[in-house]
């Protein structure tokens, strides 16, 4: 059987580290799909979650914050500021980090400024769902 190694590297630590049949993560232009043999790619990725299938048939979900993609032949590598275990998400803080940052968009005059909190505000929307996601399915 055909394996990819992967490797989800955040600023902090490396999250993830093994062999997997299947990825799927959040491109840039939408939902990637990598299976071993995949063409040589290096993309950005938007926030959202990475469910990697891993070589026994189980799955491993991870947030990522956005970053960068590199395929190559047998290996995935994810580079991403922030990168979070789905069963580690926790709903509450993100939507009051949320918050926080909806209340600094409503007081930032400038554009640069602006953006950046923009950015910001949408991956703790997406973290917020993936965690609301994932506590409904730890749940079941």
């Amino acid at each position: 059987m055909a394996v990819l190694q992967v490797d989800v590297v955040s600023a902090e630590k490396s999250l993830f580290s093994g062999e997997a049949k299947f990825v799927v993560l959040p491109g840039e232009s939408g939902e990637l799909g990598i299976l071993p043999g995949h063409t040589p790619l290096i993309s950005r990725i938007r926030p959202g979650t990475m469910k990697v299938e891993l070589a026994d048939g189980t799955e491993e979900h991870i947030f990522i914050a956005g970053g960068i993609l590199e395929v190559q032949p047998g290996k995935v590598a994810v580079l991403s500021d922030t990168a979070i275990r789905a069963a580690d998400l926790d709903e509450q803080k993100a939507l009051e980090a949320r918050k926080r940052a909806e209340e600094a968009l409503r007081n930032t005059k400038e554009k640069a400024d602006i953006a950046v909190v923009e950015a910001e505000l949408a991956m703790l929307s997406a973290q917020a769902e993936a965690a609301r996601r994932f506590s409904k399915v730890s749940r079941h």
